[in-house]
């Protein structure tokens, strides 16, 4: 069988590529670069958006995670890259969301669905107008609900966690093995420590263009490069978070799945592998943790 890149998350049915054309134009720049990849929800729409589209699209290779971001349980900032404008998108970010567990259910039982996600906790993004405990409370209710419908589905859990790897390692601990279906971390910005914790808990982690970025000023080595080198590779998966994060040689650009081979490239250099072997080694990781083919 045929080793593809796998875009392990990414969000292409956000509004950012809404312009007439410009899709389908995403998608097949995506084929061109034998990209696969897995659109992920932050919401109701942007879920059932994603699951849409995976089925339109499933013979380029298209899959869905659908889940309830920690960021909106609660009013958060309006992002015209992902909820697009008018009053929807504005009412759905002054009132938050409560997950709903059987809508959300529907949509994990659906064939092109691999993953529950993206959920967890976020704590770099607060409001201002109510105290920081009750949003914490209604984020971890929200996570424990994904945790169970992860088990519920049998489908794998896709973690978002920002300033916040304490919590939610504890509450992954307190479910215990029974309480999820272990994934991936997105997008990880832990320590080693964290990392082997989580891998301890049996989950993956995926890394994006920051991997690519150059050291800071004055660093010898990026602020990835230890973390990278210390996870196996056989836990290992890239990620674009595109419309986000663009690679270092697009910087400043719209991301989007064609730009995987740079990203691979780069995790290639530092786990020792030739860019072919870490593209085959994470497709491999991307069949056994979501059943793509």
């Amino acid at each position: 069988m045929k080793d593809h890149f796998i875009d392990a998350h990414t969000h292409v049915q956000f509004s950012a590529y809404s312009a007439p054309g410009d899709r389908d134009a995403v998608l097949a720049r995506a084929k061109e670069a034998g990209v696969y990849m897995i659109n992920v929800g932050t919401q109701r729409d942007t879920s059932a958006a994603a699951v849409s589209f995976a089925e339109a699209h499933a013979a380029d290779g298209v899959y869905a995670a659908i889940g309830l971001h920690p960021i909106h349980t609660g009013r958060s900032y309006h992002d015209e890259d992902e909820l697009g404008g008018g009053d929807a998108a504005n009412a759905f970010t002054s009132r938050g969301e409560e997950f709903d567990y059987g809508y959300y259910k529907e949509l994990a039982l659906r064939p092109r669905t691999v993953a529950i996600g993206e959920c967890g906790l976020d704590y770099f993004h607060f409001n201002d107008d109510e105290p920081k405990d009750m949003q914490i409370a209604r984020q971890k209710e929200a996570f424990s609900a994904q945790m169970a419908l992860s088990k519920d589905s049998g489908k794998v859990l896709m973690i978002h966690c920002r300033d916040a790897f304490g919590d939610v390692l504890a509450m992954l601990r307190a479910a215990g093995p029974e309480g999820y279906t272990p994934g991936v971390v997105h997008f990880f910005t832990g320590s080693v420590d964290d990392a082997r914790a989580f891998l301890d808990l049996g989950f993956s982690f995926t890394f994006g263009g920051v991997v690519t970025f150059p050291p800071r000023k004055g660093a010898d080595r990026g602020i990835y490069d230890d973390v990278v080198k210390f996870i196996p590779a056989d836990r290992i998966m890239s990620e674009t978070d595109a419309p986000y994060v663009a690679p270092a040689a697009f910087r400043g650009k719209r991301n989007e799945p064609s730009y995987i081979p740079h990203i691979v490239a780069r995790l290639a250099e530092l786990k020792s592998l030739s860019s072919e072997e870490m593209k085959a080694r994470i497709w491999e990781n991307a069949r056994a943790m979501f059943g793509v083919q």
